[in-house]
C-alpha cells in the first residue's frame, strides 16, 4: 500500500434472490453493517459477488487479490459439506456451492498473497475447510443446547475465553462478550491453525493461522454490534 493511500478492502458478498421496491431479482447482497465497520476504522470498502461460471473463479481470484489491502469474508449460508468429505446433515441448509468455489478460490489467493484476512463466521468455517477441516453441521446435536442460535436470524450473546498472546487477545483483552449466529462449527482443526477463542461449552469460537501476518477468523459476529476491534486489528495489519 502506498503511504497515505487509503487501504482498499475486499468484502465477500451473498449471491442470491432479493426483493426491492418492485423488482425480485438475482442480487449481489451484503448487510450494510460489513461496509460500515470497515469505513469506520478507516478502510475502503469493496464489495466482492461471487464470480459465475466454472473454471473462472482461481484466476480471478488471484487478479482481485493483486489490488487488494485486505479482505474480510462474511456470514452467510452453510458450506456444501462435499467440500470436506461429509455427506449433508438434514439441518444443513443455504448451501450455495458457487459462493463457496468463489470464495474459497479469493481466500486461497489470498493466503498466498499473505493478505490480512478477517474471516467471520462462515468465513471461519471456509478457513478451516480450505487448509483440510471439517465441520460440525449441527452444533446442538453436540453441545446440547441453542444458545448460538436461538432461532435462524437471531443473535445471541456469548461469553468467550480468548488465548493470551494471539492476536486476537491483543484486540479484544483475553475473555468477551460477542454476538453469536451460527448452528454450525469447527469440527476437526485444520492443520496449521491454533485456536484463540472458545465458549463455556468447548465449541471453538475463534482461530488464527501463527505462519501468516494476520488471518484471524472468528466465529461471532462483530459486525452485529459494531465491535471495531478486530476491524481496527485487521486495518492495522495492513503494510
Amino acid at each position: 500500500m502506498l503511504q497515505g493511500t487509503t487501504p482498499l478492502v475486499g468484502v465477500t458478498t451473498y449471491r442470491q434472490e432479493a426483493v426491492w421496491g418492485p423488482w425480485r431479482r438475482s442480487a449481489a447482497l451484503l448487510p450494510v453493517s460489513y461496509v460500515d465497520c470497515v469505513a469506520a476504522v478507516g478502510g475502503r470498502p469493496l464489495l466482492l459477488p461471487p464470480s459465475k461460471g466454472p473454471g473462472a473463479t482461481d484466476s480471478s481470484a488471484v487478479d482481485v487479490v493483486a489490488v487488494l489491502d485486505a479482505l474480510v469474508l462474511v456470514g452467510g449460508g452453510d458450506v456444501d459439506p462435499a467440500c470436506y468429505g461429509a455427506h449433508s446433515h438434514p439441518a444443513t441448509s443455504g448451501v450455495n456451492r458457487q459462493r463457496d468455489d468463489s470464495e474459497l478460490a479469493l481466500l486461497a489467493a489470498a493466503l498466498d498473497a499473505r493478505l490480512p484476512v478477517l474471516a467471520i463466521c462462515r468465513g471461519l468455517q471456509l478457513l478451516n475447510v480450505l487448509l483440510g477441516g471439517t465441520l460440525l453441521q449441527h452444533v446442538p446435536d453436540v453441545v446440547g443446547h441453542r444458545g448460538h442460535q436461538p432461532e435462524a436470524g437471531r443473535f445471541a450473546p456469548i461469553d468467550v475465553t480468548i488465548e493470551a498472546a494471539s492476536l486476537l487477545s491483543k484486540a479484544m483483552g483475553e475473555s468477551a462478550t460477542v454476538q453469536c449466529s451460527h448452528h454450525q462449527a469447527i469440527d476437526r482443526l485444520a492443520d496449521g491453525l491454533v485456536v484463540t477463542a472458545r465458549s463455556p461449552d468447548g465449541l471453538i469460537e475463534a482461530v488464527e493461522l501463527p505462519t501468516a501476518p494476520f488471518i484471524v477468523g472468528v466465529q461471532w459476529h462483530p459486525e452485529q454490534d459494531g465491535d471495531l476491534r478486530v476491524f481496527d486489528a485487521l486495518l492495522g495489519a495492513v503494510v
